[in-house]
């Protein structure tokens, strides 16, 4: 079951005045199962996005690329469950079109409006006819409130739904945040195999919204890892529909963009802390800080070197405080110059390693006290720098190897 994950309220799911969703039936892979949801966003909405930097990325992955490069108005998201597309070559880059093209005649707009998703097991054609019938479906169940059960549809291996919602004031107007994610394997940046939707009803620039998609997932989607495995098809999309009045975002130094920022940020790392507290199998939820780093970029790459590491995760669902591991994974993380007699390394309150090896007060009653916690924090102070950054991640159990080993069943 996931981690400390709180059970979804759907009254708290805000409708987002200038969304809509719509959810269907196709039987892509499981006959009966919701696994299609349209998206239907109001004239003058912008969206922006980030995407996986796996090369064998998806075909839908490569047609919202070039779909959001186009800088035209997004009316329309399509998202399948089931069937990731990926691997496909040519047939499935046409599949996903001629979805884009079946829903845009629907809806009376133009297939370059429509952003495709995929998400399942890859190497397998996409069934496409399998969507399209569904589409109307999906179109005739299309309302604002339909929050809960998109965050259901999107679902793959993910035992529970992701959501949140939030309401902030600009320009004196009120504005509602609402998003969706799924998650729970092949979860590593950039990005993991999930996908994030996050709508919100305020006026932005085209070219603030994309700043924001792009801070907020650094600091969410691209701070989390279950496995280390870096998916075909991650995407997460920022829509702003525009609705509510308020006088456009586009200055990054005003006050509106900071409080606007950061609720994003707060909706996007809700959203991806709850994939890790829904890993496969996880039975432990860890956070990692990383402190005193030169830059970001060196901070993170001592957070994931530990937070991907099978040794540190099977010891943690062990609650074995074989914390040599988690030293031997700092040491293999490539940060230049690295003085390793300056390190601290925390689990909880508890220190562990100073001055280059094991703290004279350590007491390893103390380290399994933690470690049989369900929610562990490790800090790792590198001492050289004012830069900072956390990592999200949770343990390997056996359950994360009978998942993966059944996922085609």
């Amino acid at each position: 079951m996931p981690v400390n994950l709180p059970t979804l309220d759907p009254s708290q799911l805000f409708p987002v005045a200038g969304v809509e969703l719509g959810i269907a039936s196709a039987g892509v892979k499981t006959a009966g199962r919701k696994d299609v949801l349209v998206m239907r966003l109001a004239k003058g909405s912008r969206a922006a996005g980030v995407f996986t930097l796996n090369k064998f990325c998806a075909a839908p992955v490569r047609i919202c690329r070039s779909h959001l490069a186009d800088m035209g108005e997004i009316r329309a998201l399509v998202v399948n469950t089931g069937n990731a597309n990926a691997g496909t070559g040519l047939d499935g880059y046409e599949r996903a079109k001629e979805i884009c093209f079946a829903l845009a005649e629907r809806l009376d707009i133009s297939p370059a409006q429509v952003l495709p998703f995929s998400t399942g097991v890859i190497l397998e054609p996409l069934p496409a006819a399998k969507i399209i019938s569904a589409l109307d479906a999906a179109i005739g169940d299309l309302k604002p409130a339909n929050w809960f059960e998109a965050a259901n549809a999107i679902m793959t291996t993910d035992v529970a739904p992701k959501a949140a919602s939030k309401k902030i004031v600009l320009d004196g107007k009120t504005v509602t945040l609402t998003g969706i994610s799924k998650g729970a394997g092949m979860i590593h940046p950039n990005m993991a195999t999930m996908l994030g939707y996050l709508a919100t009803d305020a006026a932005v620039s085209q070219t603030v919204l994309q700043e924001l998609v792009s801070w907020s997932a650094d600091r969410s989607f691209n701070s989390i890892t279950v496995d280390g495995d870096t998916s075909t098809n991650d995407s997460f999309i920022l829509m702003a529909t525009g609705q509510a009045g308020n006088t456009e975002v586009a200055d990054t130094g005003s006050a509106d963009f900071i409080i606007l920022r950061d609720a994003i940020l707060e909706i996007s790392q809700t959203l991806a802390k709850a994939i890790i507290r829904d890993g496969e199998g996880a039975t432990k939820f860890i956070t990692i800080n990383v402190e005193g780093g030169i830059d970001r970029a060196e901070c993170k790459a001592v957070g994931y070197a530990i937070g991907r590491s099978p040794l540190v995760k099977t010891a943690f669902f062990a609650s074995d405080p074989n914390l040599g591991r988690i030293l031997c994974a700092i040491g293999y993380s490539q940060v230049e110059n690295l003085d390793v007699d300056k390190l601290e390394v925390w689990l909880d309150d508890v220190l562990v390693a100073k001055d280059g090896g094991r703290y004279a007060g350590y007491k390893e009653e103390n380290g399994q006290r933690v470690l049989k916690q369900s929610e562990i924090s490790i800090t790792v102070k590198l001492n050289r720098g004012n830069e900072s950054a956390t990592i999200w991640t949770c343990d390997f159990s056996y359950d994360y190897v009978k998942i993966n080993a059944d996922y085609r069943s």
